[in-house]
């Protein structure tokens, strides 16, 4: 058996040491010895600060993103759906109205009797 050695921490931080000790690892010894080697071998302090968090980068990115939404409907509203609805309407081809000459048939029907006798 491994002799042991007593520490003195605050209460507060034991009980929050205990408690993840025993989520995380079987024993206090195991918890305290891989969280040193964490340290030791990837040659950080535990005071320096990581950067940002995932969190605070999706909570960034979603706010870039939603920013590019809003520019994008923006710029349908004013210039895409517009500029579409006018070039529709330049290749919109109605069918032209076949109109006749109306004036020129009366005058050739006035000229025409209108009923003709029949000869018996």
């Amino acid at each position: 058996m491994d002799p042991f050695i007593g520490i003195r921490f605050k209460k507060e931080t034991a009980k929050r040491f205990q408690s993840f000790s025993r989520t995380h690892f079987k024993s206090h010894t195991e918890a305290m010895a891989t969280m040193l080697d964490f340290f030791f071998y990837n040659e950080i302090s535990p005071r320096e600060n990581f950067g940002p968090t995932g969190r605070t980068i999706e909570q960034s990115l979603k706010k870039r993103i939603n920013a590019s939404i809003a520019i994008i409907r923006d710029m349908e509203k004013t210039q895409t759906k517009p500029t579409v609805a006018m070039i529709q309407s330049l290749f919109e081809m109605e069918e032209p109205k076949k109109k006749t000459l109306i004036l020129e048939k009366k005058k050739e029907e006035e000229n025409q009797p209108k009923f003709h006798k029949r000869n018996k």
